[in-house]
């Protein structure tokens, strides 16, 4: 067997070892910036013998969960089921979707594990672990591998296996310890043929491309980059969102908070629901660029009129047009989408956010302007998504069809 089908898509197996990258908040204006100043080498040499880059855009909202799960499975959060890191259920409570009971789809890791094929997911962050793990594939998180191992490939300690103790999630460099758990990991199991690593975006809510902190992370992740092709990886990278400043020149933030302007209008409303929160306060404060707003059907009409005038706001969609132009799935959004201009956050009511513990000023995602992504193979891309990819149209939940189905066969040039 050579392929395998997962959610109507067909895949090859890959016969060679295989990663893909996720760079949380990995606006492209991070590596366009670091290449024109050359801070990334290896990067820059993949791309020159061969390896391409070009635009692409995430799901909406622009977050990590939804994202993420797009990326393995390789369809929309319509058919997934995740449509944020948050989200209210039909029978009205919240929760975080961190639960595979949430999932509607398979990943492409699960399906070839399912076939005999190693396969490995890594994350920065524990709470996608369980929801990339599921189905049976092998599964880290670098804030929960203090005392773990991977008994599916005969490791009994992960952080000796590195050689180093895990970072904190919120210390700058744990995203390269997830870099370096999925090298340590295929050096002691060389029959590893498809790595998928999500990183954390505790720099890029911290600094700005050019700042010496997002600098360091993305030399550091260039090193390690080229390792993986040293060893012989075929290689994939895009990003589940980009990121931008939601603050004025003097740190102030930008914040419109939807609750407290409903109501002040008399508008009537059940809940304001921002899907971006998750147990990381420090990045963003729950304070992210798309919402979902519940109200009873008669004040509808009024709070999108209201809001459709409201400085900050850029789109508003009842739950049916929502359902189509986000392809999200119906019953896990509210009765209005909304999505915010590119230096402007939301808040359900001024006093429900504490901003005291964030990194600095306030840097965030969710909506449209935080969507493109970049789209990066080690090798040229051919065949049918060829066009697409150049023209910019792809999504990131197409790289796995790239990466196994489009590249050419041309091994990398090892650099030493």
């Amino acid at each position: 067997m050579n392929t395998i089908t997962c959610n109507d898509r067909t895949y090859r197996i890959p016969q060679e070892p295989t990663v893909v990258f996720t760079v949380d908040g990995g606006d492209p204006d991070y590596f366009d910036d670091a290449l024109d100043r050359g801070l990334m080498p290896r990067l820059a040499a993949m791309l020159a013998e061969g390896g391409q880059y070009r635009s692409g855009a995430s799901e909406m909202p622009s977050l990590t969960n939804p994202n993420n799960l797009s990326i393995v499975t390789g369809v929309s959060p319509a058919l997934h089921g995740i449509p944020g890191n948050y989200c209210r259920l039909e029978d009205g409570t919240t929760e975080l979707l961190d639960d595979p009971k949430f999932l509607r789809a398979p990943s492409i890791h699960a399906v070839l594990a399912g076939h005999g094929v190693p396969t490995l997911m890594i994350t920065a962050k524990e709470k996608l672990r369980r929801l990339l793990g599921h189905g049976g594939v092998p599964s880290i998180s670098v804030e929960n591998v203090a005392g773990t191992g991977l008994a599916e490939y005969g490791i009994d300690d992960l952080q000796r296996l590195v050689g180093e103790d895990a970072p904190g999630i919120y210390d700058w460099d744990a995203s390269h310890y997830a870099m370096r758990l999925g090298l340590s990991v295929f050096r002691s199991h060389r029959a590893l043929r498809l790595l998928y690593v999500s990183l954390t975006d505790r720099v890029q809510h911290a600094a700005a491309p050019g700042d010496a902190l997002a600098d360091r992370f993305l030399a550091e992740f260039d090193r390690l980059l080229g390792e993986y092709l040293d060893e012989g990886f075929v290689v994939g990278i895009t990003a589940d969102h980009g990121m931008n400043a939601k603050h004025a020149p003097d740190g102030s933030p930008h914040v419109v908070h939807l609750a407290d302007v409903l109501e002040a209008a008399g508008v009537e409303i059940h809940d304001v629901v921002l899907p971006i929160t998750d147990p990381y306060v420090k990045h963003h404060g729950a304070l992210g660029s798309f919402a979902w707003l519940y109200l009873p059907e008669r004040e509808r009409a009024k709070a999108r009129e209201l809001l459709r005038r409201l400085p900050g706001v850029e789109e508003v969609w009842g739950r049916a047009d929502a359902t189509v132009l986000y392809e999200h799935p119906e019953d896990r959004i509210g009765d209005l989408s909304i999505t915010a201009s590119a230096n402007v956050a939301f808040g359900s009511r001024s006093d429900d956010h504490d901003l005291s513990g964030l990194h600095g000023a306030l840097r965030s995602h969710g909506g449209r302007h935080e969507q493109p992504i970049p789209l990066i193979t080690s090798r040229p891309v051919h065949g049918p998504l060829a066009k697409r990819f150049h023209a910019g149209t792809l999504r990131s939940r197409d790289l796995h069809d790239l990466v196994l189905n489009h590249l050419s066969s041309s091994p990398h040039h090892a650099r030493t």
